[in-house]
């Protein structure tokens, strides 16, 4: 930190001088770290699985019995079991 300021790059930096906004209070690691990574633009990988299951759901609906139908329900349990593989890596970093 004292090199950056030395150098420069903590100055003119968006919303210097401005107070810091109202945000609730959070109470666990995980609501900051998802904060944080919503600011940088970037979705955790469970979020971005949860969203792709929503997605082949959402194709599967209204689709007749087939071929088609059976691989989007082995789709969606591949995906859900890659979403619950990502969910159980960050409750065991964050117990760590």
């Amino acid at each position: 930190m004292l090199k950056a300021r030395a150098e420069g790059k903590l100055s003119g930096l968006e919303g210097e001088g401005k107070p810091l906004p109202d945000r609730p209070v959070e109470r666990d690691a995980t609501a900051a770290g998802f904060r944080i990574m919503a600011q940088a633009g970037v979705l955790p990988e469970e979020i971005v699985l949860k969203k792709q299951v929503i997605a082949t759901q959402e194709r599967l609906a209204g689709l007749p019995e087939g071929p088609e139908r059976t691989a989007l329900l082995a789709e969606i349990a591949r995906l859900q079991m890659r979403q619950s593989i990502a969910e159980e890596a960050r409750r065991r970093f964050m117990r760590d």
